[in-house]
Formats: structure tokens, sequence, C-alpha cells
């Protein structure tokens, strides 16, 4: 078939179609009225989107209460975990340092004392048989941003006393404000 052939099938069809003819045809290329204002060449799956409505106030205002709701039981919860691992990570750090001044002693004889504080195990302290740095990286803050307390030779509670006071900085407290020390865990 030329292609002169084709344009005049082609063109039959359209005739048909512009006078109603061949149904079946007409019902699937017929032109579809078009709301005002939505303009001309939108496909049939985007004009069903815009018979659709959106979502109503009352609908938005239920969503955000149920969130709200999650946020205020789920929230509280979360939130006191995070004093409760500021607790276990000073422990864990009071116990390296701890390790740290182990080492010291068997080195030097004897732990830094509270002029040297725990400088002593990055820093030699100018004394013999000091092998460190006996910590791979400076001594850490408290989890709370504080400088860690040192008293030696002797401590309080031991050969030495070491502890971080928790999240107000002060001695004593509960909670996440409590004391962390190197004598509650030996």
């Amino acid at each position: 078939m030329g292609t002169r052939s084709i344009e005049q099938g082609a063109g039959i069809v359209e005739a048909r179609v512009a006078r109603g003819q061949d149904s079946d045809r007409a019902t699937e290329e017929s032109p579809r009225v078009i709301p005002a204002g939505r303009g001309r060449g939108v496909s049939p799956g985007a004009r069903a989107l815009f018979n659709e409505s959106g979502f109503t106030l009352i609908e938005l205002l239920v969503v955000i209460i149920v969130l709200g709701l999650l946020v205020g039981l789920v929230g509280p919860r979360l939130f006191g975990r995070v004093g409760q691992s500021k607790q276990a990570a000073a422990r864990a750090q009071i116990e390296l340092l701890g390790a740290g001044l182990d080492q010291y002693r068997l080195d030097v004889g004897k732990y830094p004392d509270g002029a040297q504080g725990l400088d002593a195990l990055q820093r030699n302290p100018n004394v013999t048989n000091w092998n460190g740095p006996y910590l791979k990286k400076d001594v850490p803050k408290d989890p709370w941003g504080n400088a860690y307390r040192y008293r030696c030779c002797p401590g309080q509670h031991g050969e030495y006393d070491l502890w971080s006071e928790g999240g107000d900085g002060a001695p004593g407290g509960e909670g996440e404000n409590a004391d962390v020390t190197s004598w509650a865990q030996r």
C-alpha cells in the first residue's frame, strides 16, 4: 500500500469520526470537554486528577493531632535514654582512664600526683621510666563537656579518685546529674 492510500484511509477515518460514524473509534478519539482554564492537551489521567478534591482541613487536623500524640508519648521515652547513655559513656571513659593510670603506675612506680593530674597519661611530667603516652588520644572531657576530676596519693576512696560530676557539674545529684565515680566501679 502506498503512502497516498494510507493518507486517504486516515482521511476516511477522520471523516467518519467527525460525523459520528464508526462509534468504536468515535468514543476513543472524540475530543473530550475540558473544563475552562485547564488548558488543552491534558491527558485523560491528568483530567481525572483535576476532578478529585484534596484533603479537607479536618483530615489535616486529625493527622496533625495523631502525630502530636505520637511525639508526646514516644518522645519522652527516647529523650530519657539520652541521660542514661551519657552516664554509661562516662563510666566507660573512667574505666579507660583507670586502665591508663594503672599502666602508668606499673611503669613509674606510683600514680601521678594531683598536680600532674591526668595530663601525665599523655605527656611525660619529667619522671623516669615513663613509657607513655598511656592514652591514644588526649584526655577526654566527660559526656557533658566538663573535665574529669582526679585526686591522688591517696584519694578519699582508694589509691586515687576519678570522677565526673554529671550533667549539673556539681557534686551529688540524681539521675543525669548524679556523679559517676571510679570507686563505685571497683
